[in-house]
């Protein structure tokens, strides 16, 4: 599913025009991506939880060189779903 299949969803599922159901989803995005980029968490539950995972920097290697690199710390995006989601998801 993209994202006009989704809006498409939305728009029908909430009985919604498809510019409001976009204006839905492009507000709600938004908020997700302001809340993760300043370090907090969004639960929504039965959905799941969006956080930050931050990775320690390390050394790896090169698969073309085999040349061993230092990989710096960084900031990644994670979803854990929560148990009505795998419930539905599992049958």
């Amino acid at each position: 599913m993209n994202k006009a299949e989704l809006v498409s969803a939305i728009a029908e599922e909430a009985q919604l025009t498809k510019v409001d159901a976009d204006k839905a989803l492009s507000g709600i995005l938004d908020a997700l991506t302001d809340c993760l980029a300043g370090g907090d968490k969004v639960t929504l539950v039965g959905f799941g939880t969006f956080s930050v995972a931050e990775r320690a920097a390390r050394t790896g290697k090169n698969p073309q060189t085999g040349k061993q690199i230092e990989i710096p710390a960084s900031s990644a995006p994670k979803f854990k779903a929560g148990n009505t989601l795998k419930a539905l998801v599992n049958g």
